[in-house]
C-alpha cells in the first residue's frame, strides 16, 4: 500500500527534471500522434457519415462534433493552466511554470474555435451570429484572459517572474470557468442547455453521442499533444546553459 505513493512521487520527481521530461516527451510523441490521427478519423467519419441527421436541425448540426469538443477543451485547459500556475507557485517547480504558459496558446485556440463555430451554428438557428447570451459572453472574456496571460508572459523579460504573473491572472480568471459552465442554468439563454453532462442520461442519442465522445478525446490528445511540443521549446529556452542542453546538441551536432 506504502510502494504506489512513493513510486507516484519518485515519477513525479522524475518529470519534474527538464532533462527527463525532455526525453520522456521525444519517446512518447509519435505514440500520440497515432492514437490522435486514431481518433480524430474515426469521430469525423462516424459524426459526419455514420451519425443520422436531427429530426429538428437536419445535416446542420453536425458542427456540433467540432464546436462541442472544442468548448469543452476551452474549460479544461484553462483549468489545468491554472492547476499548474498554483503548483508553480506554491512548490516553485519550473515544469509547471512551463506547463501552465505553453497550454495558453492550445487554450486560446481552442476557444476561438468554439466561438467561430458557435457563431456559424448559431446564425441559421437563432438567426443571428452573435448574441450577448451569458454562455456567449462568459466565453469570450475566456478568450480574453487566454489572451492576457499570453500577453503578460511576453511582455516581462525575466520569466520566472512572468510565470508567477501568469499564474496569478489565472487563478483569478479561473472564477469564470463555473460561470460559464453553469450560466444556460443560472440565467435565461438563448443557448440550449446541458445534453451530454445531464444526471439522469443524456439528451442525445448514443449513435450522435459516440463520435462526440471520441472527437473529445481525440482533442484532448492534440492538447497534449500541442502543449508538450511547446513545453519542450520553452525548456530548451530556459535550460540553453545547463549542461545537458549543450550535450545533446554537440550529440546532434555529431550525428
Amino acid at each position: 500500500m506504502f510502494l504506489v505513493p512513493g513510486f507516484i512521487e519518485r515519477f513525479l520527481h522524475r518529470m519534474a527534471s527538464p532533462p527527463h521530461f525532455y526525453a520522456i516527451t521525444e519517446r512518447l510523441m509519435p505514440w500520440l500522434w497515432g492514437i490522435f490521427s486514431l481518433l480524430l478519423l474515426s469521430g469525423l467519419y462516424s459524426g459526419l457519415f455514420l451519425a443520422p441527421p436531427d429530426y429538428q436541425q437536419g445535416e446542420s448540426y453536425r458542427i456540433i462534433f467540432i464546436h462541442v469538443p472544442s468548448a469543452w477543451m476551452s474549460l479544461f485547459i484553462y483549468s489545468v493552466m491554472a492547476m499548474a500556475g498554483a503548483i508553480a507557485l506554491v512548490w516553485r517547480i519550473k515544469l509547471a511554470e512551463v506547463v501552465a504558459i505553453s497550454s495558453a496558446p492550445v487554450g486560446a485556440g481552442f476557444t476561438f474555435i468554439a466561438l467561430v463555430t458557435g457563431s456559424l451554428w448559431g446564425k441559421p438557428m437563432w438567426g443571428t451570429w452573435w448574441v450577448w447570451d451569458a454562455r456567449l459572453t462568459s466565453e469570450l472574456i475566456l478568450l480574453f484572459l487566454y489572451l492576457g496571460v499570453i500577453g503578460l508572459y511576453n511582455a516581462i523579460d525575466d520569466k520566472r517572474s512572468a510565470s508567477r504573473a501568469v499564474a496569478i491572472l489565472a487563478l483569478v480568471g479561473v472564477v469564470n470557468i463555473p460561470i460559464i459552465h453553469y450560466s444556460v442554468e443560472w440565467w435565461s439563454t438563448l443557448h440550449q442547455g446541458p445534453t451530454v453532462t445531464k444526471l439522469d442520461k443524456p439528451s442525445i442519442h448514443v449513435s450522435m453521442l459516440i463520435p462526440l465522445l471520441i472527437m473529445a478525446v481525440a482533442f484532448k490528445f492534440y492538447y497534449l499533444i500541442a502543449m508538450l511540443q511547446r513545453a519542450k521549446t520553452e525548456v530548451l529556452v530556459r535550460e540553453q546553459n545547463a549542461q545537458w542542453v549543450k550535450s545533446m546538441t554537440e550529440q546532434e551536432l555529431a550525428s
